[in-house]
């Protein structure tokens, strides 16, 4: 289901051009670039915290913060880099997601989450959510891209 949904993702922006990988709907609004930065992100915290029982540490957080927040600071910032960019962070951070799940099984994913009261299982179902919202909020956005 994860690569399902970020084939799907993918499709839908992987054509994009620079204008539309950094055009901001409102003011308030987030990059599409942004946004797939954010769901390679939100998957990395998930590693981190349900394979090693841990958040990201002081370096982690340097790379990874900011995506993870998103908001002004990164509209100034995540802008510029070409969706190959982007899609090519989620690919790496994908690809060690994949490798990580592979060790484990149903006794894995039904246990908890340490100092948590949710299951692995829940935690990865999460991510997948996320990325689906996502995928809408980015389809939306490419629908309102000014045509030239």
């Amino acid at each position: 289901m994860l690569e399902d949904l970020k084939a799907r993702v993918t499709t839908s922006v992987v054509n994009l051009n620079q204008n539309e990988v950094d055009f901001l709907l409102d003011d308030h609004a987030n990059r599409i670039g942004a946004m797939i930065l954010n769901l390679a992100t939100t998957e990395k915290y998930y590693q981190l915290y349900t394979f090693e029982n841990r958040s990201f540490n002081k370096e982690e957080n340097e790379t990874w913060l900011l995506p993870l927040e998103l908001g002004k600071p990164a509209r100034s910032e995540l802008v510029n880099k070409p969706i190959s960019y982007y899609l090519d962070i989620w690919g790496a951070v994908r690809k060690e997601t994949l490798k990580l799940l592979k060790t484990k099984d149903d006794t894995w994913f039904n246990s908890k989450v340490k100092n948590s009261s949710m299951n692995n299982h829940w935690a990865w179902y999460h991510v997948m959510e996320h990325q689906a919202n996502h995928m809408g909020q980015i389809r939306l956005i490419i629908k309102r891209v000014p045509k030239n």
